[in-house]
C-alpha cells in the first residue's frame, strides 16, 4: 500500500511518461461538443479509455448518445470491437452520465513493468476512437439531424 503522498507521485510520473513516449495532442476536451469529451482512465486494476457524454441537459446527452449508438455497427465492425455501451452509466459521485468506452483490465499504475502495455492500449484505442469521431464529427455534432 502506498501514502497519499507516494500514490500522487506514481500518478505524475505515469502521465509525463505516457506524454514523452506518446507526445502528440489528444482530442480529449477539444470534440467542439460541450460535456462530450475522450478521457483517458487508470488505477490499479484497469486502463480505460472512453467517450462520456455528459451535458447538464439531459435531452442533448440522451440525443448525442443515441447518434452515437445508431454508429454503433461501423464502432464494433471497424474501429473497437470490444466497445461498451451505456446509456446510463452512474459515476462514483451520483452523477449519470451516458459512456461508450473499452477497458483493459489486470493492469495496475503502480506495477511500473505494465506501463507499456498500457501505454500502447491507450495509444491505440484513442486513436480508433478519434478515427471514428472525425468521420462522423458533422453528424454527431448537429442536434438537428435525427436519428
Amino acid at each position: 500500500m502506498f501514502s497519499k503522498e507516494e500514490a500522487q507521485k506514481i500518478k505524475r510520473e505515469f502521465w509525463i511518461t505516457f506524454a514523452q513516449e506518446y507526445p502528440r495532442k489528444w482530442l480529449l476536451y477539444n470534440t467542439k461538443i460541450k460535456d462530450v469529451t475522450f478521457k483517458f482512465h487508470i488505477d490499479n486494476k484497469k486502463a480505460m479509455v472512453s467517450l462520456d457524454i455528459e451535458p447538464k441537459d439531459e435531452e442533448h446527452r440522451k440525443i448525442y448518445f443515441e447518434k452515437i449508438e445508431s454508429l454503433k455497427t461501423i464502432l464494433l465492425e471497424e474501429y473497437l470491437p470490444e466497445a461498451i455501451f451505456e446509456k446510463n452509466f452512474h459515476l462514483e459521485n451520483g452523477k449519470i452520465i451516458s459512456r461508450i468506452w473499452v477497458e483493459l483490465n489486470n493492469i495496475s499504475i503502480n506495477n511500473k513493468s505494465t506501463w507499456n502495455t498500457i501505454f500502447s492500449f491507450f495509444a491505440e484505442k484513442m486513436d480508433s476512437f478519434e478515427y471514428f469521431f472525425y468521420e462522423h464529427e458533422e453528424y454527431i455534432k448537429d442536434l438537428e439531424i435525427n436519428t
